[in-house]
């Protein structure tokens, strides 16, 4: 009896499955300490840490995936002074820029939240960031994807940003 042929079809069954398997799984994920919904292209991680915005200190909490170096993630953070929220969603704004050396961003407004789509470098590589910045009441958020310039379609982004609803 010849057992080359099982073990050749399950080869062939295992490298099939692997071609298949989707870069992006999208699913639907809630926050845990936040009310919000969103489509993340895989299974997020989640991890809280103090941060200080613009001076009022809050703990963030941030949900985020990581496909192939490009990261898509959401951070929110409950502030104590309501009045001083938007100054705090710009710090988190100047914050991702700087993070990937962008000198100058394109901002736009829609939908009670500001958009960014900035280019830059870090070590040597170009790297771009597409993000959503908003505040609802006494909580901000920030919706972003970055990574390599080039890393992740467009449809993706969007897919991704546009997905985000505060509950």
């Amino acid at each position: 009896m010849n057992f080359r042929f099982p073990k050749l079809v399950i080869c062939c069954v295992v490298a099939a499955m692997c071609a298949c398997s989707p870069k992006f799984d999208w699913r639907d994920y809630r926050g845990s300490k936040a009310p919000y919904a969103v489509l993340f292209p895989g299974k997020p991680a989640t991890h809280t840490r103090p941060v200080n915005l613009d001076g009022q200190n809050a703990d963030m909490t941030m949900a985020a995936v990581d496909i192939d170096g490009t990261l898509f993630a959401v951070g929110s953070a409950e502030l104590p002074d309501p009045d001083k929220a938007q100054l705090a969603v710009q710090a988190m704004k100047k914050a991702m820029v700087r993070n990937i050396g962008a000198t100058d961003a394109v901002e736009a407004t829609r939908d009670g939240a500001f958009t960014v789509e900035a280019k830059g470098s870090r070590n040597g590589q170009p790297m771009a960031l597409n993000g959503r910045f908003m505040v609802r009441g006494t909580r901000v958020y920030q919706v972003v994807v970055v990574g390599p310039a080039n890393g992740v379609g467009k449809e993706d982004v969007t897919t991704f940003l546009q997905s985000f609803t505060p509950d």
